[in-house]
């Protein structure tokens, strides 16, 4: 078995060699020139820094350097604001206007990417872990675009810059302690001083994503009274602004993400500082968190791969009874259920990309968006099925921290990051069905014929 022969369900079909109707040429130079820089600045050391529990600064400033946190970006790309800062094409010479979602969702699946680890010898140490990928990219991939789709023309000026470039971090910071899934009765507040010039912010922010080392967070707070009506985004400043401390905070998985919780003390933060209008959060985090939820899809599909991948490589040189556990019914049922659902949610995914080439930002929101959370759901089902999986398959070996079946032990220990942060399981399913069930109602509602007209 060589590094050129993929293990059986360890990367999407369209990289197996056979054909797909989505990726052309410049697809494929993205997908290569991604996984030449990733595994070599990211994979190879990203089981390390997961035990250390962190991710040396120097990563970020080298993926800013050469154009690597961009596309986390939602696509199209601000392409405008990066061709002002010297940016007219993506590595493996793609132009910034040429981009569409097709190449991020590469990008997504490639900093999850399954990769051989030469240090570990003939053990299939894959990456697989959502903690590192999410140090570098997640501050930019949803902390920035809620500035690009509704910043002021000014606020643009004054933080795009820095942010585009990684020059300075952000983040997005919506998640109370009493206030997760139910974005609408988030308490933060953020008061008008007397003389109109400043908000003064009070509250809390709890499992915020790389928090502890941003600049700046895009950050839902509460300008007016209960419910979705009250809320707005503004963009705080964090590290080292007054009245502002944070810490980091001790989870499950992800851990080398820098996962935050964040107090405000009366933070001062000039008016200039509020993202679009007042009033109109809800409408901004609901649009933004479509992308997130869609990036989440993508990234937890290939940590199901990277799981199941490294099972069914196991069992073909694990040996129980004489021969191998490949040679036992038992062991490929199981695969085959797991390897049946990873590709039907891969497929899946893939339809949603290509869909979100082809549909505007509006239409977008409006078809998908319900559909988006069910995909989000699913795929956080999907992992923990082929987690099960692999830790069953791995036996003792996936019940231990070190050795051949610690990325099996790690991956599952995830799988609760991957079925609730972007909105918990059980409410993404009944968001989609509610979503469903307006669009129906919308669509069939216009078909209805006004009163008094002729039946002729």
């Amino acid at each position: 078995m060589t590094r050129n022969t993929p293990v059986p369900f360890s990367e999407p079909p369209w990289l197996c060699g056979l054909p797909s109707p989505y990726y052309n040429a410049s697809h494929r130079k993205w997908q290569q020139a991604c996984r030449a820089f990733i595994d070599e600045n990211l994979i190879k050391h990203a089981m390390e820094w997961e035990r250390e529990e962190t991710v040396p600064a120097d990563v970020f400033r080298k993926f800013a350097e050469a154009n690597f946190l961009v596309p986390n970006l939602p696509a199209p790309l601000p392409v405008d604001w990066l061709k002002r800062l010297g940016i007219h094409e993506m590595p493996g010479g793609v132009r910034v206007e040429e981009w569409d979602y097709i190449h991020t969702a590469i990008y997504v699946d490639e900093v999850w990417e399954a990769c051989l680890d030469a240090s570990c010898a003939d053990v299939m140490a894959r990456s697989g872990l959502a903690g590192p990928s999410g140090s570098i990219s997640t501050g930019m991939a949803f902390g920035v675009p809620p500035l690009i789709k509704f910043g002021s023309k000014q606020l643009q000026e004054r933080f795009l810059p820095d942010l585009l470039t990684g020059r300075k971090r952000t983040c997005i910071a919506i998640t109370e302690p009493e206030a997760g899934s139910d974005v609408a009765n988030i308490c933060t507040t953020a008061k008008k001083t007397p003389d109109g010039r400043h908000y003064i912010i009070n509250g809390t922010k709890k499992w915020i994503t790389n928090g502890i080392w941003s600049d700046y967070s895009a950050m839902a707070v509460r300008t007016g009274g209960s419910g979705p009506g009250g809320l707005s985004m503004i963009q705080v400043p964090l590290k080292g602004y007054p009245g502002v401390t944070m810490r980091r905070l001790k989870v499950a998985g992800q851990i080398s993400a820098g996962t935050t919780f964040i107090e405000l003390d009366d933070v001062k933060v000039p008016v200039e500082n509020l993202i679009g209008a007042e009033g109109m959060g809800m409408k901004y985090i609901m649009t933004n968190f479509n992308h997130e939820r869609l990036t989440i899809s993508i990234g937890v599909t290939r940590q199901a791969r990277v799981a199941l991948g490294a099972a069914f490589e196991y069992c073909l040189k694990r040996e129980a009874f004489g021969k191998t556990l490949m040679e036992q019914p038992v062991v490929r049922l199981r695969l085959a259920r797991a390897g049946a659902l990873l590709e039907s949610q891969w497929a899946w995914v893939e339809s949603f990309v290509f869909q979100m080439t082809k549909l505007s930002k509006t239409d977008a929101d409006r078809e998908l968006g319900g559909l988006t959370a069910l995909a989000k759901a699913q795929a956080g089902i999907v992992l923990n099925e082929c987690a099960q999986c692999a830790v069953l398959l791995f036996g003792g070996n996936g019940f231990t921290r070190t050795g051949q079946g610690e990325i099996a032990e790690r991956i599952y220990r995830e799988v609760p990051g991957a079925r609730i942060p972007g909105g918990s399981e059980d409410v993404m399913m009944d968001l989609a069905v509610r979503q469903l069930v307006k669009n129906y109602q919308s669509q069939t509602k216009r078909l209805e014929r006004p009163r008094g007209s002729s039946r002729l």
